[in-house]
């Protein structure tokens, strides 16, 4: 009886020991590895109800082979940046240029989610003083044309608070445009895509791009009537140019917004 008392107990610690074994090494608790990672493994039940060696890497949810307790453990974390910096002035003076815009990181993706998204945006942009502070004005030659999203950071009054002109729109029907407008996919250059022969385009004319002696930008077509082709080119990708024909003068545009452009 006492033989078989103590056959008992050990039986019974030699399954608790095994168990507290199993409990140390099973699961993913401590691991939670990234990319396919064949030593971050256990020995425990699987997902697929198979009790046997399973893993705690990133690639185990494409083999279908991750330990019970992954999601649990190892939940995928998203990608958290900043917001945007403010725009940056335009890299060359008095002629078009890009500006720039970056975010950072702020907490990586972990256990497979989403990677980071782009952390540098570039845009067309224009700048109309020197270095020396000397306003300088473009020579005659194509519209030059961006997103209407530039005009949003574009001063609304001057150095006295006093408001600026806010200019005024012209429709125009596009006749004609390159092919490199269309396989445009950078980001600061996207906005190309949407350009389509026979679409009317609203294009908004603002200050600084207003001359001051004129009160009109370059390649309106203020002195053209309806039946003049007119040229134009995107800032940010001078292949992407185009001719168009002027429909009216607008105080306001009021196209959609893949069709709204500003002058530059």
């Amino acid at each position: 009886m006492r033989g078989l008392s103590t056959g008992c107990g050990c039986l019974a610690l030699l399954a608790a020991l095994l168990g507290t074994c199993r409990l140390a090494e099973g699961g993913c608790q401590g691991k939670c590895c990234p990319g396919a990672d064949r030593s971050c493994a256990a020995t425990d039940w699987r997902m697929d109800h198979v009790y046997g060696t399973c893993y705690c890497d990133d690639n185990c949810k494409r083999t279908k082979d991750c330990c019970f307790d992954y999601h649990i453990v190892c939940p995928a974390q998203s990608c958290v940046v900043s917001q945007w910096s403010h725009w940056s002035g335009c890299v060359q003076k008095c002629q078009p240029a890009t500006r720039v815009r970056q975010r950072h990181v702020e907490q990586q993706a972990q256990n497979s989610a989403d990677t980071c998204p782009p952390l540098e945006e570039r845009a067309g942009c224009m700048d109309y003083m020197t270095h020396q502070g000397v306003h300088c004005t473009q020579a005659q030659g194509p519209a030059l044309i961006t997103a209407a999203e530039y005009g949003t950071g574009r001063p609304k009054h001057d150095l006295y608070g006093v408001p600026l002109d806010p200019g005024y729109c012209v429709e125009f029907k596009m006749e004609w445009l390159s092919p490199h407008c269309t396989v445009e996919n950078r980001q600061h250059t996207r906005w190309m895509q949407y350009l389509r022969e026979g679409y009317t385009v609203c294009v908004a004319c603002q200050p600084p791009a207003m001359r001051n002696h004129s009160h009109v930008c370059q390649g309106d077509g203020s002195a053209s009537d309806r039946d003049t082709l007119l040229q134009w080119q995107a800032v940010g990708n001078p292949r992407c140019r185009g001719t168009w024909r002027k429909q009216q003068r607008r105080g306001h545009c009021a196209c959609p917004q893949v069709h709204s452009f500003v002058f530059i």
